[in-house]
């Protein structure tokens, strides 16, 4: 979510810390995003502690932000790494640059736990730069495969659910098929590396803008019963049905075998159509635990998943993009949120 969506748009114990609620994440590994648009945020060192004092085992980066790599050294806190889309040209035409890029923001911190590296975040198939996105992304691989890291750190790219075609229902899910130059050669890659797939997710812009068709207890994880039914499978929530017209869509492009990682999703507290506290609040809660059981397609395999963010981040437009944070600049959260 470092750029806006709107092009793509379609429609426990209590842990004490030093901060006023607990943050014990699901066991289904459920990190934060760390976004820094914004000129009012904490140093790289207290970020790093804030995830550290709420138990939260992984982060998402958008940049090499070589501040925060180097806080997170020594820490058990797991790291999705991006490369820039400015610099996908000259690593996709060169193996070299890969390396270069590879021995500098990876090789060269040991003590960081360095799972996953998104080349690039929900590039536009109109940037010029989307014609060298898989080849950089081999590239990087290759280079992490020659460094001996390949069982360790797997390589992958960011992309909107807004990639899909068709959603709904989730068996029908389908990639749009003016996209597959470009997304059928990554499918090609994740299932020949065994990397997931990165989908920024959000119920929330689904159920915002139609909410003549979409209940708000579908999109909030609080439907007492099956809101959709499609075939054998019923649908709860919103977050489940997405998800499953992924993997259809994957199945469809011969990518059945890739497994899906929600690189983003959240709920905004402030800043447009049906944003609240009482709203995030209840969403990123109940998320937490609902991605420990899986969706209806893939039953039982918990759903690593990342929160979309830490902080809000003031330097974003338009307003909605402002308010997603767990917690203010000033390390207070915005709202408590307990965990099982």
């Amino acid at each position: 979510m470092e750029i806006t969506r709107k092009s793509y748009f379609i429609p426990s114990m209590l842990f004490l810390a030093l901060t006023l609620f607990s943050f014990v994440v699901a066991a289904a590994g459920t990190g934060v995003c760390y976004g820094n648009l914004s000129d009012n945020l904490p140093s790289p060192q207290e970020v790093i502690d804030l995830f550290t004092q709420n138990n939260i085992p992984s982060m998402r980066i958008y940049n090499q932000n070589p501040l925060a790599v180097q806080a997170l050294g020594g820490s058990n806190i797991e790291l999705i790494i991006g490369v820039a889309n400015e610099d996908l040209q000259r690593i996709g035409l060169s193996q070299d640059d890969a390396t270069g890029w590879v021995e500098a923001y990876i090789l060269s911190h040991g003590n960081v736990k360095f799972k996953y590296i998104a080349v690039d975040n929900e590039i536009k198939p109109s940037d010029q730069a989307a014609n060298s996105l898989v080849a950089a992304m081999w590239n990087i691989w290759t280079a992490i495969t020659n460094a001996g890291l390949g069982d360790q750190i797997k390589v992958s790219t960011a992309v909107l659910h807004g990639v899909l075609a068709v959603s709904y229902p989730p068996s029908s899910g389908s990639f749009n098929s003016d996209l597959m130059w470009l997304l059928g050669p990554i499918i090609s890659f994740l299932v020949e590396t065994q990397a997931p797939l990165l989908v920024n997710m959000y119920p929330y812009y689904a159920y915002a803008y139609d909410q003549k068709d979409i209940r708000s207890d579908y999109a909030l994880f609080t439907s007492p019963s099956v809101v959709v039914q499609d075939g054998s499978l019923g649908y709860q929530n919103l977050f489940d049905a997405m998800l499953d017209a992924v993997y259809s869509a994957l199945e469809k492009a011969d990518g059945g075998s890739v497994r899906v990682v929600v690189s983003e999703t959240g709920w905004p507290t402030d800043g447009g159509p049906v944003t609240s506290v009482d709203n995030a609040r209840t969403y990123n809660t109940n998320l937490l635990d609902h991605v420990k059981g899986g969706t209806p397609k893939r039953p039982g395999q918990p759903i690593e998943t990342y929160i979309f963010a830490m902080f809000d981040e003031n330097r974003k437009s338009p307003d909605w993009e402002k308010f997603w944070g767990l917690f203010h600049p000033d390390k207070q959260p915005k709202y408590p949120i307990t965990f099982n």
